[in-house]
């Protein structure tokens, strides 16, 4: 197994602890999403895994390799790894492409600015490489700490919130070539998000935190499909929630319905609309039924009362 982590224990000097027994693995070569509300503990494992942080107990074992936390490293760190976090740290009196070139040898300088072109053409930001980091905005700066991190060829990569002070627009652009690039590259990602949907296209694999705890790792679309509580449902959006005895009386296949697996029909539970409201390729629907409010999506407004059925799985 490429990462492993076993019984691992963590606490920032509190009484309760923030990870308690948490075990996890991890294959080579996959692009893997570190999920859950901010306060779950998402960055706190990257900085255990790079090894900025000590943990009380357990092990974290990266490519046959025991780790040994901070306590263990001379320089902060792990060999072979290269963690973006949300400081960037980028060096401010150098340029772009000096930043990215930073660990990059100088022996064939013809390599080095061809490497360099390369990634800074992978961040978008091919047209800055002679600019200062303090000329640039946060989501720029971001950029280059990833483009240098690439430098490397890291067998793993750790990117906390890597997307969080981009533009949607660029936002767009960049994470496609940015996973692509990492595919081709075959290296190992791990990124921290709290938004899985826009990312989830090229996922492996979905880890999910809930205070600290390890609440389901699965495939993208087993996460989907059977999230393991509304917790989890609720990171893919807006979702409709039965109990166990609604979905018995109602003889449903599942507790969690997202808006697009509800659907207008000739036949079926009647409903009553509250809203409906254009929303760009679709219409969000606000709906009164059997006692609690759910929400639908369609592709035309809609009024008044309505027969509504729920997708089987």
């Amino acid at each position: 197994m490429f990462l492993e982590i076993n019984h691992l224990y963590f606490s920032y000097g509190t009484a309760k602890p923030l990870f308690r027994n948490l075990n996890l693995k991890v294959e080579k070569g996959k692009i893997i999403a570190l999920a859950g509300e901010s306060g779950c503990g998402k960055s706190t494992l990257l900085n255990l895994i790079y090894g900025l942080l000590n943990w009380d107990s357990g092990e974290i074992i990266f490519d046959g390799k025991k780790l040994s936390g901070a306590k263990g490293n001379i320089v902060p760190g792990e060999n072979e790894m290269k963690l973006v976090a949300q400081n960037y740290d980028l060096m401010p009196y150098s340029t772009v492409y000096d930043n990215v070139g930073k660990y990059i040898s100088n022996i064939d300088l013809e390599k080095k600015r061809e490497k360099v072109s390369e990634l800074l053409k992978v961040v978008e930001m091919q047209d800055y490489a002679n600019v200062l980091p303090k000329n640039l905005s946060g989501g720029q700066q971001q950029r280059v700490a990833i483009a240098r991190a690439l430098s490397v060829m890291p067998k793993l990569l750790l990117l906390d919130e890597p997307f969080s002070n981009i533009d949607f627009s660029r936002k767009i652009k960049l994470r496609e070539k940015l996973f692509n690039y990492v595919e081709k590259e075959n290296l190992s990602l791990i990124i921290s998000t709290h938004d899985i949907p826009e990312i989830m296209p090229w996922l492996d694999q979905i880890i999910l935190l809930q205070d600290g705890k390890l609440i389901q790792s699965d495939s993208p679309k087993e996460t989907y499909k059977n999230p393991y509580n509304e917790y989890v449902a609720k990171l893919f959006g807006e979702v409709n929630v039965f109990s166990d005895e609604e979905r018995t009386a109602l003889k449903l296949s599942k507790n969690f319905y997202y808006p697009d697996e509800i659907l207008i029909s000739e036949t079926g539970f009647k409903a009553q609309v509250l809203e409906s409201r254009f929303a760009g390729n679709h219409y969000w629907n606000k709906l009164s039924f059997n006692g609690k409010i759910l929400m639908m999506n369609t592709g035309y407004f809609i009024s008044g009362e309505v027969k509504i059925i729920f997708l089987a799985e």
